[in-house]
């Protein structure tokens, strides 16, 4: 894959994560098929329906366990099979338990950029481990 089009899909899910109404972390991803066709998007956020409240945005103990990652919402907004797809997600990449369901789903390769924030670096190095011993192809752009 060439760096111009990792950079395109890199800027277009950095602009989606923009949707999110997240106020401290907005992530997004996109999934890629071989042709280099979107097949599917999406962002951090609370499941259809469930209102986004201050109360629930701004306390993270609720808010992590309501809000959808960017990684399910675009494997869940797809509308045909990512077997064999590329997935680029925005700012960071995936957490494990994100993963675990990107290589349940059949994602090949995944691409976002490099990101040592301390406070997902262990969540990072697990999901890591996962995609090598999946087989499924990591590249962490600077």
């Amino acid at each position: 894959m060439s760096e111009k089009w990792d950079r395109r899909f890199l800027a277009l899910a950095e602009h989606i994560a923009q949707w999110s109404k997240d106020p401290s972390t907005k992530t997004g991803a996109v999934i890629v098929d071989h042709n280099n066709r979107v097949v599917s998007v999406g962002y951090n956020g609370f499941p259809r329906g469930v209102e986004d409240t201050v109360e629930r945005l701004e306390n993270r103990e609720v808010k992590y366990k309501i809000i959808v990652h960017c990684e399910r919402n675009a494997l869940l907004f797809a509308h045909a099979s990512v077997e064999g797809c590329r997935l680029y997600t925005w700012p960071f990449m995936s957490c494990a338990t994100c993963a675990a369901m990107v290589i349940q789903a059949g994602i090949t390769e995944v691409v976002a950029p490099f990101s040592d924030n301390p406070r997902w670096i262990a969540d990072f190095d697990l999901a890591k481990k996962l995609f090598f011993e999946a087989r499924v192809r990591v590249r962490l752009l600077s």
